[in-house]
């Protein structure tokens, strides 16, 4: 019934945050990476937002991800640009890859979407054994304040061969125990106003206290970790609304 990342939705990302947009983690990353000479892997990779970017930097760049739709845009956009990563449909809570890598990163809060706390730790030791000894995870999470379900809201968006896409988004689960909300999104493109095509997706993410996570990265073995807020190395967070960014180190 429900679908994930699917052909609607992989649309609107690819319109609504095209190859290099940035919230201030494209620099910030970049910056982060400076002195990484040898592979990084970017698991929840999408539509190559932010991979793109890097490998134009000079960076060896691998991604993962569970949308075979996200996936296939991505490699799109690399050969578009005549760039060249090694691109896998994994599971970012189980996989197995021939590399290991200098660093792994995951902007954007993606890793929230693991809602199962037993996922989100498999994933974590996942990237613990993909890197090389002294190898780093860099990790975006944020906090989520709206627990109000029912109302709907509505985003549009225009296509380049002129369809209309609409996006209602509902709250429709919160769990404070397992501490995680589920939203529903009903994806609807609209051609000569006919509907021609929709999708609805269940949407998880969790939330972490900001000392609760440091201490499981602790627990699954990271050390030096460093908490930023906002993309500003460093700087611990002061603001439900602001990103953080965890950076810690395999030992």
């Amino acid at each position: 019934m429900f679908s994930f990342y699917s052909k609607l939705s992989t649309e609107v990302y690819n319109i609504d945050k095209p190859i290099g947009h940035s919230f201030g983690d494209v620099e910030f990353y970049k910056e982060r990476l400076g002195n990484i000479k040898g592979r990084i892997l970017e698991p929840a990779v999408g539509t190559g937002r932010i991979l793109i970017p890097l490998l134009e930097e000079g960076f060896i760049v691998d991604g993962i991800d569970s949308s075979p739709e996200m996936l296939d845009l991505c490699k799109s956009h690399c050969e578009q640009r005549g760039l060249k990563a090694e691109l896998y449909q994994e599971n970012m809570q189980a996989f197995s890859l021939p590399h290991r890598y200098e660093a792994i990163i995951i902007p954007t809060g993606s890793f929230l979407l693991l809602e199962n706390s037993r996922d989100a730790i498999n994933g974590l030791k996942c990237f613990y054994e993909h890197l090389s000894i002294g190898g780093r995870l860099i990790v975006d999470i944020f906090m989520q304040s709206n627990f109000n379900t029912g109302p709907i809201s509505t985003r549009t968006w225009s296509t380049p061969h002129g369809d209309l896409i609409t996006l209602n988004e509902s709250l429709v689960e919160v769990n404070f125990i397992d501490q995680y909300t589920v939203s529903h999104l009903r994806y609807e493109k609209w051609r000569n106003n006919q509907l021609i095509q929709t999708e609805l997706e269940r949407f998880p993410l969790k939330w972490y206290g900001i000392e609760e996570f440091r201490l499981i990265l602790e627990k699954v073995g990271f050390v030096d970790i460093t908490i930023s807020s906002d993309y500003k190395f460093g700087i611990h967070p002061t603001d439900k609304d602001q990103v953080i960014t965890f950076e810690a180190y395999r030992k």
